[in-house]
């Protein structure tokens, strides 16, 4: 899921058997959408509920909120969509078992229940999870919401012709691996799914999953009537279980109306707000075009968000200089970890003592400056993002200060046997994004050379690059990469990049640092079976550590997200999950 999220196209071809969280390193110009406040006290962070960024005043109901996105919100299927796919605006259609806690800053990183009356009732072990469904739920045809409901969404988010949405459940499901959905079952549906009454739901997994209750918030949690399935049709006019239904969808996602659905209730949802009466979502708009039509703010402009599009640093200068503008600028984080990765079979970096040479090299504050700025993005020394959902725990292994120390990368070279310094290269991607930009790649350049070490640059095109860098075939020593999250914690972001069973030979691969530590493979079992997601983020922390004194990657920065709002636009709320404005509090009345 990419900031915005990475086109749905995108999105999938970078997903793989095994990947327990999504890529996403191609875009993070226009921030993400899986995407919270750095102050969350602060006006420019939508200081509490009721106010902050935008307007003046008490919320109200009543209006039309325009939403202004550079990428249309493609697939909008729960099948096919992640929980944060194409911003929040699927949020508002679709409920799920469990949903994200609607507040700003850290408090926003919680699990809380969304159809279901709690997060979930696990076994002893974490294998069976029991879950039960509110009492009046329904849909927009005033229709009851039921257990098989659910089930049967989930089951067709199984079938080929509607892949694109999260990989878990076939990973984690027993039976999940070789299900091919309800179109080709005839009906037979998942065993490892009981729905033993309307309301209650029984899942059981293959393993010990802690975190069950972040993956219920999944699109493929909503509930889909099976009478109305209409298959790959059904994107365009999927049944409402949310606060709004699809009223238009054109050309794929580009123009999307929501109108009220009339019988949902905030008595079963205390989570969405729900105040515009209408919702206009616009894409496939030019990002310069977004931010001058937002900075203007005129006519139906006035009452407009995007959650997609971020300020640059020109934008961000004029915004410095005008405290009106400046209100009006929300400010978010979201756990993600811009990174130099290495892949130890390529020479020279199979030398741990070159890899820290690197790491001592790398000067974090011209990284910060290529970035875009402080104002942008956050230097890193942790590949865990800085927040405590994660279970960040802050060290810096390789501790060089904020502008390097080639002195000691310099010692560490001879030690390695290249006294008089070596040449490597470094492949970045030729297009302008914060993950592996060609500024990055060039700052890092200018920073390595003061130890003695000569970067060759390598630029490729964004799908060329992809299909290199995350190619156990064609991987290269080193290159620039990002990771994000699909929920805040940090099995999802250690899984995929650590794990050594899950090194893909045959698709795209993620632990370019080939590490299958059966040491760090049992950890992450052990973790997987807590429930207590405080205690399981401890030992993240401390797992992330483990893995940092080994050198695999060089963690360079987090992006920040900074994102302006109408002059109508009232009760912004951003939370630590998703980095960005929460289109479920907006008010424009």
């Amino acid at each position: 899921m990419s900031r915005s999220p990475l086109p749905g196209s995108a999105r999938r071809s970078l997903r793989t058997r095994g990947t327990a969280a999504l890529v996403v390193s191609l875009v993070l110009a226009g921030g993400l959408a899986a995407c919270g406040p750095d102050d969350s006290g602060s006006p420019s962070s939508g200081s509490a509920k009721g106010g902050g960024t935008g307007a003046s005043g008490a919320p109200h109901r009543g209006g039309t909120l325009t939403v202004l996105n550079a990428q249309p919100t493609t697939d909008f299927d729960p099948a096919r969509l992640y929980t944060s796919g194409g911003g929040n605006v699927p949020s508002l259609v679709f409920r799920t078992l469990t949903t994200r806690a609607r507040e700003n800053g850290a408090a926003g990183s919680k699990v809380v229940p969304d159809l279901a009356t709690d997060t979930g009732t696990p076994s002893e072990n974490a294998t069976v999870w029991t879950y039960h469904l509110k009492k009046g739920l329904k849909y927009e045809d005033g229709s009851p919401i039921t257990s098989a409901d659910i089930k049967y969404g989930i089951e067709r988010s199984f079938a080929g012709e509607l892949s694109g949405g999260a990989p878990y459940l076939r990973d984690w499901l027993i039976g999940g691996a070789d299900y091919q959905g309800p179109y080709k079952d005839k009906g037979k549906g998942l065993d490892s799914i009981e729905t033993p009454d309307d309301l209650t739901l029984v899942f059981h997994l293959n393993k010990p999953e802690g975190e069950f209750p972040f993956l219920a918030t999944q699109t493929q949690f909503a509930p889909v009537p099976k009478k109305k399935d209409t298959g790959t049709k059904y994107e365009n006019h999927p049944v409402s279980s949310g606060p709004y239904k699809v009223v238009s969808n054109e050309n794929d996602g580009e123009r999307i109306t929501l109108a009220r659905n009339p019988h949902w209730s905030a008595a079963t949802d205390d989570q969405r707000k729900a105040y515009p009466d209408k919702i206009d979502v616009r894409s496939g708009l030019d990002s310069a075009v977004i931010n001058q039509r937002l900075s203007a703010s005129v006519g139906e402009d006035a009452a407009a968000i995007t959650t997609d599009t971020n300020l640059g640093p020109a934008e961000l200068a004029k915004v410095t200089g005008d405290k009106k503008l400046a209100s009006r600028v929300g400010t978010g984080h979201f756990g993600y970890t811009n990174y130099l990765a290495f892949n130890p079979k390529v020479k020279p970096f199979d030398n741990p003592k070159v890899r820290e040479a690197v790491a001592y090299a790398v000067n974090r504050t011209s990284v910060v400056n290529a970035a875009g700025g402080s104002a942008l993005a956050e230097p890193a020394t942790t590949f865990l993002p800085d927040q405590k959902s994660f279970g960040y725990t802050k060290y810096d292994p390789f501790p060089a200060g904020d502008s390097g120390n080639p002195s000691k990368a310099k010692e560490l070279l001879k030690e390695a046997g290249y006294a008089k310094g070596l040449t490597v290269t470094l492949y970045h991607n030729n297009a302008k994004n914060f993950a592996t930009s060609p500024e990055v790649a060039t700052a890092l350049q200018d920073a390595l050379a003061k130890a003695g070490i000569t970067v060759r640059l390598k630029g490729l095109d964004s799908s060329d690059y992809s299909d290199t860098v995350y190619s156990v075939k064609t991987q290269p020593g080193a290159f620039l990469a990002g990771w994000g999250a699909d929920w805040p914690s940090g099995g999802p972001f250690l899984g995929p990049v650590f794990d050594g069973r899950q090194i893909v030979k045959d698709g795209y691969n993620f632990n370019s640092g080939r590490l299958n530590d059966p040491a760090v493979n049992k950890e992450i079992d052990e973790i997987n079976k807590v429930t207590d997601l405080d205690a399981a983020a401890r030992r993240w922390g401390a797992l992330d550590k483990k893995i940092g004194e080994r050198a695999l990657i060089v963690p360079l920065f987090h992006p920040v997200y900074k994102r302006l709002v109408g002059t109508a636009v009232k009760n912004v709320v951003i939370s630590d999950w998703t980095g960005v404005l929460d289109i479920s509090q907006v008010a424009v009345k």
